[in-house]
């Protein structure tokens, strides 16, 4: 008798719990994009374009510093914002072995490195899954997820979940180097290819649409004329950023982010359309890389700054890249990513910011976002 007082404080904390339980089984996040969020698709192709060998993914925990395929030192900034918003694993690879039934759980990640808005884009590196291809890796996804739930059971489910795109990179990185087909000496003018650009995702989002996605969260191209790649191949010193690649990125991204609005304006409060500032996120951590911790904004942490830009490790330290002491000091992980350091202040960013970082709300205030 004495316990019977306790018994709704009890009560009230089962149902937090199973509340919170609830809560993390719930996050569903399907990644598209390039290798700035693939979580390992490219492991399972032939291209040249791979990131399954040491010292990649030395610092994810998950993997106990094994590579999985993922850009980086640790996790992306996809793998960032799925753990923050109670995700208990993280969307596996949609070509690695028995991913299919994970589309009714936690989401699948479809990215894949060297892959862009355009179909031509990344054609030197052989293989990769250009957006096209990932939205119809999608649409199979979808078929399962029918065969499970039906179609009302799968309208539904999706109104929840959380669709992120990552592209861009690699076809404006492409505009810029004339030796490759489709991109050479006759190349259009580059508001031409903005518009180009804006165009073909303006298909593939709607596309995303038509097979279910309500909340969409599209990550602008980052300033990729401060990358240490693209600064060598302009020849552009230590502390400085390519002016003209740079430019570029800017009127694209801002015709995008015309485009979202224009796309939130049509499709009225039952699809939001989330534009997420990289730009200006990424290029004010290069402008002010101390007052965030970081002690180099310039060298990659792997790989040396010149060509080839090889990030390995060989059987001893004569063979391996040279590989920087302390990965949490340094803003770039190899030539072309961000370190993980880099990736967990974008993503609070974009998570929690104010429209600045992510318009017209931010990421957290998305899966809150309830869509009937």
């Amino acid at each position: 008798m004495e316990t019977m007082p306790h018994f709704p404080l009890i009560l009230l904390l089962l149902m937090l719990m199973s509340f919170y339980v609830f809560k993390c089984l719930s996050v569903t996040s399907f990644v598209f994009g390039d290798s700035l969020v693939d979580a390992g698709n490219n492991d399972f192709l032939f291209t040249l374009s791979k990131a399954d060998s040491p010292p990649y993914g030395i610092d994810f925990t998950p993997s106990g510093g094994q590579p999985t395929g993922r850009f980086t030192n640790g996790r992306t900034i996809s793998d960032v914002v799925d753990q923050a918003l109670g995700a208990n694993s993280l969307p596996p690879p949609y070509l690695a072995p028995n991913s299919v039934s994970n589309a009714v759980h936690g989401g699948i990640n479809y990215a894949s490195g060297a892959s862009g808005i355009l179909d031509q884009t990344g054609t030197l590196f052989i293989g990769r899954i250009p957006l096209r291809e990932q939205i119809t890796y999608f649409e199979l996804s979808r078929a399962y997820m029918v065969n499970v739930m039906g179609e009302k059971g799968t309208k539904s489910f999706l109104n929840k979940a959380i669709f992120s795109v990552t592209i861009g990179s690699n076809d404006i990185l492409n505009y810029f180097q004339p030796s490759i087909p489709f991109f050479g000496e006759d190349k259009v003018s580059p508001p031409m290819f903005q518009d180009f650009m804006v165009s073909n995702l303006t298909i593939h989002l709607k596309r995303l649409h038509e097979l279910g996605a309500r909340k969409i969260i599209v990550v602008g191209v980052g300033p990729l004329g401060c990358i240490p790649f693209v600064r060598a191949l302009h020849l552009v010193p230590g502390g400085k950023c390519s002016a003209k690649v740079n430019s570029l990125i800017r009127g694209y991204n801002k015709k995008l982010r015309d485009m979202l609005n224009q796309c939130n304006q049509e499709m009225g409060p039952e699809t939001i359309y989330v534009y997420a500032n990289s730009y200006d996120i990424f290029r004010g951590i290069i402008l002010n890389y101390r007052r965030y911790g970081f002690e180099n904004a310039n060298d990659p942490c792997c790989g040396g700054y010149f060509p080839p830009f090889v990030c390995f490790k060989g059987k001893d330290a004569n063979t391996s890249s040279v590989l920087c002491n302390d990965r949490a000091k340094y803003v770039f992980w190899d030539a072309y990513h961000p370190t993980e350091a880099v990736n967990l202040i974008i993503a609070e960013k974009l998570l929690n910011g104010d429209e600045s970082a992510s318009s017209p709300i931010n990421i957290r205030e998305l899966y809150d976002y309830n869509i009937d």
